[in-house]
């Protein structure tokens, strides 16, 4: 075999062998062998095109077309021109699979199973690592550049599995790279001539003369090089990030006593796919005392952000839990309410940083480490804590205000005002128009908010379909108003958003619907009872729940046409509930109107037989490998880019911390330019003096007069430097280099200037500098040996004359 070939198989075996990580994260394993068969297709191609008289980045891009037509076969063969070609029908069909690969990443714990979208991920992924390594390693001859995408594709699948046996994996992985830095180097040194192993002894054929046994110095290096790499592969998994997610419960708390915050992502991420399960698993089950079981809703977090772009939860401070929870913001002495006690557990499937809570909860007892966020009444595991198995009594209350109360709520203070009635200048005006002419009419924002509710839910002929793309940005809401069919996130934050343009306060509760009763008394919550509802304030109540999504849930007693209208006698102090058997609560079909009844639009799922938590699957704790690795892919994608800017940083801070520039500063300035214009395309010639490399950049740049003359002022001061006698400072150099690269930015095609920051052509440096450490420090390494074998060698008797 050439040594091409040698390096061409060992470059194909690493990937499997660092791919075989990924194994324990997926069951069953069917994926693997077609990784392996498609994988080594690929290489195949990329032999063929490597025999052809042809540019090195049309092999590259020859290998990447046959991956697509393989995929296209596998995957999706139904709607491919000719079974395989690649046509929009198929590369939709290709995108479909991702985007559901991705869902099933973020809904199944490890090990996932084998679906189509994850099937597409992994073997995409093996495809994608094995083209760089491929493309590094043969195509561009830097076997030692490939040890990165190996590296990141094992740590990544290292860090997302359980622990066990995951350094079983290492080892081949480990000793497919060290095999392929090894065929790189005898290929190397192949192209001077006859390789020696270095093994035969004096006057043996083969041998290497008088150093018999000793290795040949292509194995010595790498020796050397699968050393470090085997030290670096060592401790950079360890400094590798956790990875960690769950169920509408992405969050960061701050830790510690007394402060910290929490700033929590968007938690609507699973709530389509909880809503479309086959199989509506318990994730919750609790007893309690209310006597309107109907109405307790288990509350997360409240998203009150709205950016236009989408509804996400303010950053705010975290405090110690209390024993007793503040008072409601704005609840008044004369509105009724009752306190009433719930025991609630949570399945250990069931992970997520934020407790469901009933609203407003006014104590909690709870074990493990928690924080309180008052503005939300919502509390937040901290250190790591979070629902999986909890256990919990909370007393909260149920408020009970009535029409005329809220009809009769004076104006919210200015601040909440402010903060809750923003909209975002994206915001379409047909909401704003929409809102205006659904209330018209209407006397006080409680009118409003009535008709906005039975606007969505009865009056507007809106169709309740988790089918909808999720959305809760400006283009979603007016889409949304346009197409009229949606799930609970569409109808709670349109609403949300039309209610704010009318000047009402309002956020976005997300949580579960109160679930179904079962026969020993107890509620099951299900993943299918996954809900969003909005909140609107008023003074006087405080924060109030409406529900215009139908089909889902109840609307509240006060927002019905039949609501008591006179004021409430009910005392301030809250009065303990007098059952402790919960009623009975309607099913789904219960607020379901007829026609859509008819169409069989009403979902009434069956009830759990148990009541205690069920750890039968996961909802959460997703292992998003292939995110991870495509992520991972990105990261090495920017190391140019990024060391670029760090360089650049370096240069003209030389110039800029010393006023004026001194001989060092002024030549980094100079390396800058001329490192600026290699990325813009121009070539640096180092057989030119700087003024003749100046005026090729102004040519070539085609650069304007202010960053030519700028281009001349640097050029001059690196001559004084290189040849006056007694040189002076200079001053403002870091300025025309920027000034340089403004003009050379603005001569280039858009192209061009992409390139430059993306993919600076200068990074190659970094390779050449590692390269000529390397052989320095070999050399080194070399002569000190070869020092102390001479001094370690018994010497011969000496001579003496007599």
């Amino acid at each position: 075999m050439s040594g091409r070939g040698r390096l061409t198989w060992c470059a194909f075996a690493a990937t499997p062998m660092a791919a075989a990580a990924l194994l324990p994260l997926v069951e069953p394993a069917v994926w693997f062998p077609q990784a392996v068969l498609l994988l080594a297709a690929q290489s195949g191609a990329g032999a063929a095109a490597r025999r052809a008289p042809v540019p090195r980045i049309l092999v590259v891009v020859a290998q990447a077309l046959v991956s697509l037509l393989l995929l296209t076969l596998v995957f999706a063969r139904d709607r491919a021109v000719a079974g395989v070609l690649p046509g929009p029908e198929a590369l939709q069909r290709l995108a479909h699979l991702l985007g559901s690969g991705a869902e099933d990443v973020a809904r199944y714990a490890t090990p996932a199973p084998a679906t189509d979208g994850i099937r597409l991920m992994l073997i995409g992924g093996v495809l994608l690592i094995g083209l760089v390594v491929d493309a590094l390693a043969v195509t561009f001859r830097s076997a030692a550049a490939a040890g990165l995408p190996l590296l990141a594709l094992f740590s990544v699948a290292a860090g997302l599995s359980d622990g066990g046996a995951d350094w079983l994996w290492f080892p081949p992985a480990a000793g497919s790279y060290l095999l392929l830095l090894l065929a790189e180097g005898r290929d190397r040194v192949s192209q001077w001539g006859r390789v020696f192993s270095g093994a035969g002894a004096r006057g043996r054929p083969g041998g290497t003369g008088p150093t018999g046994g000793r290795p040949a110095a292509t194995v010595r290096a790498g020796r050397r090089i699968g050393a470090v790499a085997l030290g670096v592969a060592l401790v950079a998994p360890a400094a590798l990030p956790a990875l960690d997610g769950g169920l509408l419960a992405e969050a960061r708390a701050g830790g510690g006593k007394g402060g910290g915050t929490v700033s929590a992502v968007n938690p609507l991420v699973s709530m389509q796919d909880n809503l479309t399960q086959p199989d509506n698993r318990q994730v919750i089950s609790y007893r309690t005392d209310s006597r309107d079981p109907q109405d307790f809703y288990l509350r997360i977090l409240a998203l009150d952000t709205f950016d236009g772009s989408a509804w996400r939860p303010a950053t705010r401070r975290l405090r110690d839990v209390p024993g007793r929870l503040p008072a409601p913001e704005g609840l008044g002495p004369d509105v009724a309410v009752t306190e009433i006690k719930s025991s609630i557990s949570a399945s250990r499937a069931y992970r997520q940083t934020y407790l469901p809570l009933p609203y407003p909860a006014t104590e909690v007892r709870i074990s493990g480490s928690w924080r309180y966020e008052p503005v939300g009444r919502t509390l937040v595991g901290d250190g790591g804590e979070t629902t999986g198995g909890a256990r919990y009594q909370v007393s909260s209350l149920t408020v009970r205000p009535t029409a005329a109360q809220l009809a009769a709520a004076g104006p919210a203070p200015s601040a909440l005002r402010r903060e809750y009635t923003g909209v975002p200048r994206s915001l379409p005006r047909v909401v704003g128009d929409t809102a205006s002419e659904v209330t018209r009419g209407a006397r006080n924002d409680y009118e409003r908010a009535v008709k906005l509710q039975d606007y969505f839910a009865s009056d507007g002929g809106f169709a309740y379909d988790t089918s909808v793309d999720s959305g809760t940005g400006s283009t979603a809401i007016a889409r949304f108003l346009e197409k009229k069919q949606g799930f609970c996130v569409h109808f709670s934050f349109t609403m949300a958003a039309m209610a704010r343009t009318l000047g009402i306060p309002a956020r976005v509760a997300v949580g579960f619907t109160p679930g179904t009763a079962q026969s020993d008394g107890s509620m099951s919550v299900g993943l299918r009872d996954a809900h969003a509802w909005p909140e609107l304030y008023f003074e006087g109540i405080g924060w109030t729940r409406f529900e215009p999504t139908p089909t889902r849930g109840t609307a509240p007693s006060y927002t019905r046409p039949d609501a008591p209208t006179d004021d409430a006698s009910a005392p301030a102090a809250p009065e303990q509930g007098a059952s402790a058997a919960p009623g009975p609560v309607p099913s789904a079909t219960d607020s379901c109107p007829p026609r859509t009844r008819e169409q069989g639009g009403c979902d009434d799922p069956a009830a759990p037989q148990a009541a205690a938590p069920t750890d039968s699957g996961s909802s959460g704790g997703a292992a998003p490998a292939l995110t991870a690795l495509a992520l991972a892919v990105l990261a090495l994608s920017a190391l140019p880019l990024l060391w670029r800017l760090r360089l650049r940083r370096r240069r003209l801070g030389v110039a800029v911390g010393r006023t004026p520039a001194d001989a060092a500063g002024t030549l980094a300035v100079w390396r800058e330019v001329l490192d600026t214009a290699w990325d813009h395309g121009i070539e640096p010639d180092e057989s030119r003096t700087p003024r003749g490399t100046a005026d090729r950049l102004v040519r070539l740049g085609r650069l304007g007069p202010e960053a030519a003359a700028a281009t001349h002022r640097i050029a001059g001061a690196v001559e004084r430097v290189l040849y006056a006698p007694a040189p002076r400072p200079e001053a403002g150099l870091a300025e025309d280099a920027e000034t340089v690269r403004a003009g050379l930015r603005e001569s280039a095609g858009r192209a061009a200037r992409i390139r430059a920051v993306v993919a600076p052509r200068s990074a190659v440096r970094v390779i050449w500098a590692a390269s000529e450490r390397w052989t320095a420090f070999a050399g080194e390494w070399a002569a000190r040996r070869d020092r102390v074998r001479r001094a370690s060698r018994p010497r011969g008797p000496s001579r003496q004359r007599g």
